[in-house]
């Protein structure tokens, strides 16, 4: 146990968990005041530029092109505010152990996630191509699926739990899939501004997944000792764990409640 741990044992946010609390606040912003400029624009009729209403609203657009495109670029070179799990594809991140054939998660978990993935942005798709919704849209889900990043990172992650079954975002065979994935519907909009964000991202994922096939041995924790819990630094897996024990919690207490409820009716 490192000596701060000692000098507060309770304490469960760390630097990279403070990082990722601010980015979500940040993303989280960044959506509801593109929500308060689609709609005003929708309301003036603002609705058949490129990128619907949102583009009469250039300096936001440029300002968030420039917090997600400095994102992605920090996600090429190695970084001590960046979570081990987008990050253990540097050489600096391995430390190799004894064992010397990594066991890498099944292609299984990963080609699930693919294709629920494809399958919800294709509904996406066909809503946009028929009309039904317009390229404003497109951005707004592109933000809100930023701010479901997060909560992936920090609270609960769907992917981990249903598809991928890792123990931690520091085990994630798709960690950097994430900008990709964030800015799928913006490659429906044929404009520099869009296929800027998600060709970043895309080439982000081809990075990883290049360095995977090269270097299998820093993606597995038996061949990794970087990856080991007990040297985590970063104990973004607490926040999760708290918020089960809190729902569990409040599901036994609201059972409870009920059961005492109900032997009073029966009095």
């Amino acid at each position: 146990m490192n000596k701060g741990a000692e000098k507060n044992p309770k304490k469960r946010w760390s630097k990279i968990s403070v990082f990722h609390a601010w980015k979500l606040a940040a993303r989280l912003l960044l959506l509801i005041f593109a929500i308060i400029c689609y709609v005003f624009g929708t309301v003036l009729g603002h609705t058949d530029a490129v990128l619907g209403a949102l583009e009469d609203n250039w300096p936001f657009l440029i300002l968030v092109w420039i917090f997600f495109i400095g994102e992605m670029l920090l996600r090429f070179f190695p970084s001590g505010i960046e979570s081990m799990g987008c990050q253990k594809q540097f050489k600096r991140n391995f430390v190799p152990t004894e064992q010397k054939e990594p066991n890498i998660p099944k292609r299984r978990g990963t080609i699930i996630t693919l294709i629920a993935w494809l399958l919800l942005n294709g509904v996406i798709a066909a809503l946009y191509f028929t009309h039904l919704i317009d390229a404003g849209i497109l951005v707004l889900i592109a933000l809100f699926y930023s701010v479901c990043d997060m909560i992936c990172i920090l609270f609960f992650c769907p992917f981990q739990t249903w598809f991928m079954k890792n123990k931690c975002c520091g085990s994630c065979r798709i960690y950097n899939w994430d900008y990709a994935m964030m800015f799928t519907p913006l490659a429906l909009i044929p404009h520099w501004y869009t296929l800027t964000l998600f060709g970043t991202g895309l080439l982000l994922l081809l990075f990883w997944e290049l360095a995977i096939r090269l270097h299998p041995e820093r993606f597995a924790e038996n061949t990794n000792d970087s990856l080991k819990c007990a040297n985590c630094k970063e104990k973004l897996c607490h926040h999760k764990t708290q918020l089960r024990a809190y729902l569990k919690k409040n599901r036994e207490l609201m059972k409870k409640y009920l059961k005492e409820r109900e032997r009073k009716k029966k009095k």
